[in-house]
């Protein structure tokens, strides 16, 4: 069923949470002393977080669909249980297209605020695939922390692949720099899917990229030259890391985003995709954490 809004209003916390209707979407906002960040039920998805005194974190398209039948365009798509597309049952699995269940929020004494969902038991079965318990957890503080929880109630195995999609606002693609990936191998899906390694310290956008990263457990590093900051993404239960900009005719395609959004946007996303799937023994969970955080330089 729904999420009925005068019931979710039983979750607002004064001067912390609140929770209205936009655009036909229930919305959580969260407001702490120095940040702000919103979330929205469809795809239990992260559209917004902001230090008070800086550019947003998360990039959101202007010409994104804010309706059941879509995906948000930006902000942090949960990706599971696939990765990529797929013919007979679409791109990046069904976890970003679903309206969530806000379980619980809580203040927390050192000033965080933290809100708890978890995807509708039913939904895994609509979608054809066994059913798996997936929880996800936001906080919002000075950072943001987003967990993503998948336990196997099963008797037997259960293997899926996730991700926190998370688009990034930069200044100027060009003038952006991603470390942290060095001697890594990827998978390069501009070049139908070619296996190379990534050998700088650091490495620039100027084209298409579409990389898969395997085996890549460590933070990376977004170093934004025009907005004088670095974004750090930490994280822990990720050993992938895909960079993704579409770049000029991809970007015209795509009826959801801006012909020139792709100047001021990075996807930078952790998970376990392609060789790096997840196989959970029954009764076995596993967490991927990702932790968002902002520096001046």
């Amino acid at each position: 069923m729904p999420n009925n809004i005068e019931q979710l209003r039983k979750h607002e916390i004064a001067n912390r949470v609140t929770i209205e209707k936009d655009g036909g979407l229930p919305k959580i906002t969260v407001t702490t002393s120095n940040t702000a960040a919103e979330i929205y039920l469809h795809g239990a998805h992260v559209t917004r977080f902001r230090k008070n005194s800086e550019p947003p974190l998360l990039f959101v398209s202007a010409k994104s669909h804010f309706d059941t039948a879509h995906s948000i365009r930006g902000g942090v798509p949960i990706i599971f249980p696939w990765f990529g597309d797929r013919a007979d049952v679409g791109l990046h699995g069904f976890a970003r297209l679903t309206e969530w269940e806000l379980t619980k929020t809580s203040e927390k004494p050192d000033g965080s605020v933290q809100l708890h969902f978890s995807l509708p038991e039913n939904i895994s079965a609509k979608n054809g695939w066994p059913t798996a318990k997936v929880d996800f957890t936001v906080t919002v503080h000075d950072k943001l922390t987003m967990e993503l929880t998948v336990t196997n109630p099963l008797k037997e195995d259960f293997t899926f692949e996730d991700c926190l999609h998370t688009y990034f606002e930069v200044g100027e693609i060009e003038n952006i720099s991603i470390a942290g990936l060095k001697g890594i191998s990827y998978l390069d899906k501009t070049e139908n899917f070619a296996r190379k390694v990534e050998s700088g310290d650091a490495f620039k956008i100027s084209s298409e990229t579409d990389r898969v990263f395997l085996n890549a457990p460590g933070t990376v590093e977004i170093r934004d030259e025009k907005l004088r900051r670095k974004i750090l993404i930490e994280k822990s239960g990720s050993n992938s890391t895909v960079v993704w900009n579409p770049w000029i005719t991809k970007a015209k395609a795509m009826p959801d985003f801006g012909d020139m959004e792709f100047k001021h946007m990075v996807c930078v996303e952790s998970g376990n995709v392609a060789e790096n799937k997840i196989t959970l023994a029954p009764g076995a969970s596993a967490t991927l954490k990702v932790v968002l955080s902002s520096q001046p330089i």
